[in-house]
């Protein structure tokens, strides 16, 4: 065992050893990054013999592009950078002020009272606190098969949860009639990724607010709505509606994606006031954005134009890659988020190795019975890298 420890280390400092070499000088113009292999993130785990075989197999010199995160390629507002700038100087004081204005905003624009708000650095940390306290005294955590596993898998594997998998319907959508049938005496929460993250499907609208208006009586329903700004009408789909109506479910929301966020890590939760008040305990509140983001969030917050913006491009991005797809005779998801999923005619790890090997980072999955790819949406100039790796390869 120690053999094997001290081999997995020696692979990770060796690869960022590497890396660190070659980033190329501030002073040197060049369009391509230095790559580090994604290993994990909060769809996919991986164990430590993958960790070690992706380390081998995805070592590239360059990233041309990162396709494999879902991450707004084109950024944060030019509003909220200058609230950046801006809050520099004073970034040694705590930003008391700036959060408690960050959810008053959030409670104003949303209709709820502002005890119905926590704020987090990004959904990731919300989503550990609703791990934690749905784990208590054991019970169970129904979701899809697959989803972004990131509440129920640490719910499972940290604590003492039993994580219930309810495969997606044959149009790769969350199955809630299945899901309804799942729930028991034992079962502690409901968690729904809308759109869903791999396959970037989405539940009808009034099928999940029946679902949610029936179910939340016997048991609290979590929904990430992580990716919903990329829908044509947020406002009218977000199941926030369903807080306001007072029924017993929690809505997260995350800055990551359309605005640009992932690195400065904003977030925030919306649920019953009793219900914010036990897991409260279990998250900062806030204090973990730092005086920077938060200045950054409250003027991305309202920023309609800039958000706009990044969707037409997003949509542009993707319907080019539909037509790739398309081309080389592939079918795909249809997505309602930044990412598109389709089959691949190989292994799957196999297909993402070959893409990183050419410059190209995607995620890789398996489910369904079939080998699956999961793109991000990029730049069209990293789309187009895609496409010369893909067409190398499919």
């Amino acid at each position: 065992m120690a053999t094997n420890i001290n081999r997995r280390e020696w692979l990770k400092t060796s690869l960022l050893v590497t890396g660190a070499l070659a980033i190329p000088s501030a002073f040197q113009k060049v369009d391509a990054k230095p790559y580090l292999p994604l290993v994990s993130n909060g769809s996919n785990v991986l164990s430590d013999a993958e960790i070690e075989q992706s380390i081998l197999a995805e070592v590239a010199p360059v990233i041309k592009a990162r396709l494999s995160a879902n991450e707004n390629p084109f950024g944060p507002s030019k509003k909220a950078k200058k609230a950046i700038v801006e809050a520099i100087d004073n970034s040694y004081r705590y930003a008391f002020a700036n959060l408690q204005q960050f959810a008053d905003n959030i409670a104003t624009k949303e209709g709820v009272n502002r005890n119905q708000v926590i704020l987090g650095a990004g959904s990731g940390p919300l989503l550990l606190a609703a791990a934690i306290y749905f784990s208590k005294g054991g019970g169970s955590i129904v979701s899809a098969d697959p989803t972004y596993n990131s509440l129920p898998r640490d719910a499972e594997k940290s604590f003492t949860a039993k994580w219930v998998k309810v495969p997606l319907t044959a149009d790769y959508k969350h199955d809630l009639d299945a899901m309804e049938k799942a729930i028991d005496s034992n079962t502690s929460l409901v968690y729904l990724c809308n759109p869903n993250n791999p396959t970037g499907t989405i539940v009808d609208n009034n099928k999940l607010k029946a679902f949610c208006e029936r179910v939340s009586k016997r048991v609290p329903i979590f929904i990430d709505e992580a990716y919903i700004d990329y829908l044509p009408d947020p406002e009218a789909t977000t199941l926030i509606d369903c807080v306001k109506k007072g029924q017993n479910v929690i809505v997260a929301r995350t800055f990551s994606k359309l605005h640009g966020f992932a690195g400065l890590r904003v977030g925030y939760m919306i649920g019953q006031p009793d219900m914010i008040t036990k897991l409260e305990p279990y998250c900062s509140r806030g204090g973990s954005i730092s005086a920077t983001s938060v200045a950054a969030a409250i003027a991305s917050y309202n920023d309609k134009e800039h958000l706009q913006a990044a969707l037409i491009k997003t949509n542009k991005s993707k319907e080019y890659l539909y037509s790739v797809l398309k081309q080389q005779g592939y079918d795909y998801i249809p997505s309602w988020g930044n990412f598109v999923m389709f089959p691949v005619n190989m292994d799957a790890q196999r297909f993402a190795d070959e893409m990183a090997q050419r410059g190209v980072g995607v995620r890789s999955w398996k489910f369904a019975g079939k080998e699956w790819c999961r793109v991000s949406i990029g730049t069209m100039k990293e789309m187009k890298a895609f496409e010369e790796a893909f067409k190398q390869i499919s």
